[in-house]
């Protein structure tokens, strides 16, 4: 074993920053949230002490569920629904009705990874919060000063419940995407996914748990995504599986593949089990 080395250039990394907000609703609903300022992370994780004869024993965690808060100056329209606040239709009128059944919806934000060589360009964490709920905090506004306006900024507390289980893990409604260590090709998808492709007409929606968690059980295997409306991508990370026979021609070998009659077929994942 060598002899352990302090404070080396890649291990003094830090998080920072928050950006590239997206909010998901229920309905199928993305928008951008470009007023976000501030998401806050905690857990309840709860301290268990066991005592015999006055001497405690025995220490457990329990991992408890998400909370946390919600900062933004400004939010989408579509946040107003989830809100408890109704726009009465037709929406142009511009009369909305408060205090009504808020819904829950889904979130993505990412934060900011450094280094001291290449500063917050070393990476970024893609967060995701499932199903969660926002009980406004109360906020106040206050006359105009001679130092001219100050933004109101509002607050939200979060909470939620998991949106299914997650076979050996304890059901979460948070996870989060790590882009220095996730395959570049996979990490693309995901974008794609979360965000809309930079060129094409596939609408952008918020995969499950679960469909992340399959891409990456895809690394090296060639992953099959179909977008609907006819159209399907072909990821091949490892670079063993498609072969460009011409600018516009491609070949795909050893595909997990089933003709469905002389001129159509049907493609799938292969899982290589990596």
């Amino acid at each position: 074993m060598t002899r352990i080395v302090w404070d080396a250039p890649d291990a003094r990394v830090y998080e920072t920053g928050i950006d590239r907000g997206v909010l998901y609703l229920n309905d199928g609903t993305v928008v951008p949230w470009s007023g976000l300022t501030s998401v806050e992370e905690d857990s309840d994780i709860e301290v268990k002490e066991f005592h015999l004869d006055g001497v405690k024993y025995l220490q457990t965690l329990v991992p408890g569920d998400f909370s946390g808060k919600l900062k933004a100056y400004t939010y989408p329209d579509e946040f107003d629904e989830v809100n408890g606040i109704a726009h009465v239709a037709p929406e142009s009128d511009g009369l909305d009705y408060y205090n009504q059944a808020p819904k829950s919806f889904s979130l993505s934000y990412r934060t900011l990874i450094g280094d001291p060589i290449k500063g917050v360009e070393a990476g970024y964490k893609i967060h995701i919060l499932y199903n969660i709920f926002a009980n406004p905090d109360s906020y106040t506004y206050t006359t105009l000063k001679d130092s001219g306006a100050e933004p109101t900024e509002f607050s939200w507390s979060l909470s939620g419940i998991p949106p299914g289980k997650i076979q050996g893990f304890r059901p979460t409604l948070h996870i989060s995407i790590d882009s220095r260590k996730t395959p570049s090709a996979i990490l693309r998808l995901l974008e794609d996914m979360l965000y809309g492709p930079k060129s094409g007409t596939v609408t952008p929606h918020l995969p499950t748990i679960q469909e992340v968690a399959e891409l990456y059980g895809y690394v090296g295997a060639l992953v099959i995504v179909d977008h609907g409306s006819g159209l399907w991508s072909a990821i091949d990370e490892s670079d063993t599986y498609i072969t460009m026979v011409d600018s516009t021609t491609f070949e795909i070998d050893n595909v997990d593949g089933v003709y469905l009659n002389p001129t159509t077929y049907s493609i799938s994942s292969t899982n290589t089990g990596v």
